[in-house]
């Protein structure tokens, strides 16, 4: 019953919880996300990793049956 009363004391009183994350939280996020993706695009379209993909399929094609 006490844990009941502080919780209705704390909405009462326009406390509330830290339980999510806020607005810059968010878009400090949404930053990093599109940061990597950015990193992750730029490794996969370089010529060493398009090299290394067009050889691994062509190994793949050629293989005898």
């Amino acid at each position: 019953m006490r844990i009941i009363w502080f919780r209705v004391r704390a909405v009462l009183s326009g406390h509330r919880s830290d339980a999510g994350m806020s607005t810059s939280e968010y878009a400090m996020g949404t930053i990093a996300a599109c940061a990597f993706a950015a990193v992750l695009y730029k490794v996969v379209t370089s010529e060493v990793v398009s090299t290394a993909l067009q050889s691994t399929i062509g190994k793949a094609l050629d293989v005898p049956f």
